[in-house]
Formats: structure tokens, C-alpha cells, sequence
């Protein structure tokens, strides 16, 4: 999976990840995390989610990496601010009050470029890869965000009905990816209604990740 199959997703407006609405469950269960207003969220591969804005709208500043540049415009002129746009390097940067994002190939963001930040919410992003680029991704969060908190969706259901993305990410690979580094937490599980994308049942996972 390459940066060509993401940018043909997008372009084909082929992105059953974008929800319509915030998800419910970063409402219900962002409190978790015990941030403060005025803190930093990071969200790896945020596409131009709505997450954003109510994390915004909740006080939060918020830092996010995108791969497709053009979702990253819609992000900004859907909240109506034009952000000052700088290069560096690989990476280009879209800042605005509260918000920033890096746009390009994530394995290249470095924890010096990002910065400090608070928590991870990981909405779409591991689950949005497959099991062989899933061990570089889980090394390279962990390395930009300082092994930050997470808040962590995932999906289990049999791939064999369904091909990702996203993919079928189990709690036993989580907890191998993870559990040295975390104290990790079930915060929710249930069945999918309708199943995911219509054509399997699965179950979502909330997971609260705690460093240790």
C-alpha cells in the first residue's frame, strides 16, 4: 500500500473513513484522556475529519499529519481560516490559530518537527494500514509523540469476507504493539450496526493507552 493508493482513494472520493458528523465516540470518550483546555492532541493520518473541529471548538489545540494535500485545504476552508503554508523539507506545514498540520508521508514527521504534545487519538489511522506496515507505524507514533497518552479505535472482523481499509486490527496485536510502553485500558466494545461498511459484522474498540 502506497501513497498512490491514497491519493486515488481520495481523488475517487472513495473515503467511507469520513464521517458526516464527529465521531460519538471521541465525544463520549475523550474525557478519558484528562486533558486540560489548552492542551495538544495529535491525530496521525487525520484526513479532513470533523474531530477536528470539535476538538478546536472544545478548547484544544490540535496537530495532525495528512498525506493528500487537497483534503487538508478542504479541512481549512471548511473552518473558514486560511492557514500560513511553509515548507520543510519533504513535509509542508498549514498552521492556523490552535491548529497545524504536516502534510506528506508520516515516517518522515519527526518528534522535533512535531513538538510536544499531549495525547494521540488514533480515530482511523492503524486501522487504515495493513498488518506489514502496522509494526513501523506503532514505533513511529510512539517515537514522534514522546510516547504520549492515546485514545485508540479499532475493528476486529474476519478480513476474509472483507479487504481493507481499513483492516482488521485485533486487541492481541494492540496489546503486543503496546502493553510494554502502556497501561492500556477497554473503554468500550460493540457490534457495528449494519456491520462494517455494510458488508461484514465487526465489533469497535475503544482502547485508553496510559504511559507507563
Amino acid at each position: 500500500m502506497d501513497a498512490a493508493f491514497w491519493h486515488e482513494k481520495w481523488q475517487n472520493k472513495q473515503i467511507g473513513f469520513h464521517l458526516d458528523d464527529v465521531n460519538p465516540l471521541l465525544v463520549t470518550h475523550f474525557d478519558a484522556l484528562g486533558l486540560q483546555a489548552g492542551q495538544t492532541v495529535f491525530l496521525p493520518l487525520c484526513g479532513k475529519t470533523l474531530d477536528i473541529a470539535w476538538l478546536l471548538g472544545n478548547g484544544f489545540q490540535v496537530k495532525g499529519v495528512e498525506l493528500h494535500e487537497p483534503a487538508i485545504i478542504e479541512l481549512f476552508d471548511a473552518l473558514g481560516v486560511v492557514p500560513d503554508v511553509t515548507g520543510l523539507g519533504e513535509l509542508r506545514r498549514y498552521c492556523a490559530e490552535g491548529l497545524t498540520i504536516y502534510v506528506g508521508d508520516f515516517f518522515k514527521l519527526t518528534s522535533a518537527i512535531l513538538g510536544e504534545v499531549d495525547a494521540v487519538y488514533d480515530r482511523a489511522a492503524i486501522v487504515a494500514l495493513p498488518d506489514t506496515m502496522r509494526g513501523d507505524y506503532t514505533k513511529q507514533v510512539m517515537a514522534v509523540s514522546q510516547k504520549a497518552d492515546q485514545l485508540l479505535i479499532n475493528y476486529v472482523y474476519d478480513q476474509a469476507i472483507m479487504t481493507g481499509p481499513p483492516f482488521s486490527v485485533s486487541n492481541e496485536e494492540l496489546v503486543l504493539s503496546y502493553s510494554e510502553h502502556y497501561a492500556m485500558t477497554l473503554l468500550f466494545e460493540n457490534e457495528v450496526e449494519g456491520g462494517l461498511r455494510g458488508q461484514c459484522p465487526a465489533t469497535e474498540f475503544v482502547w485508553l493507552l496510559k504511559r507507563n
